[in-house]
């Protein structure tokens, strides 16, 4: 089997759709190492009472318990929106190789658009990142959400 992008970033949104089944914010992630998901997750802010549980930060925990090291180094993260700078510090910290993402966060993305976290100067590790893999599915899961919260 071929593994692409898409491939993976299909699973991240099959994650995306279930945060929003839970009322969450549509938002998926998946963990990668040598073709294999070691990690997925959605968000489950609301459900845990919990600001710090992205989909990134429970994927990640998900994908160092599954190598036993916190050092990521060769595997890739696969999410819908384009991480938060709490996100894309713990992707720094962790070591990711990659991350891959569907939609930007105009307004707290902290990989490309506001921060840049990932590539910042000073960090001794930088993270690859390649974005808008799916854009238009993983936008329009956010808008149909936030519409549908609108309306409420």
């Amino acid at each position: 089997m071929i593994f692409t992008n898409e491939y993976f970033m299909k699973i991240a949104l099959r994650e995306a759709a279930a945060a929003a089944d839970e009322n969450e914010i549509p938002v998926g992630a998946v963990v990668i190492h040598n073709n294999e998901v070691i990690g997925k997750a959605h968000n489950q802010v609301e459900r845990l009472h919990d600001a710090t549980a992205h989909a990134e930060m429970i994927a990640l925990t998900q994908a160092s318990s599954a190598l036993e090291d916190w050092r990521l180094r060769d595997c890739t993260m696969y999410v819908t929106l384009e991480p938060c700078p709490m996100c894309a510090g713990a992707i720094v910290q962790a070591r990711l190789k990659c991350v891959v993402f569907g939609a930007r966060d105009w307004q707290q993305g902290g990989v490309l658009s506001n921060f840049g976290i990932t590539q910042y100067a000073k960090n001794v590790h930088k993270v690859e990142i390649i974005e808008s893999v799916m854009e238009e599915e993983c936008k329009g899961l956010l808008d149909i959400f936030f519409d549908k919260l609108r309306k409420k």
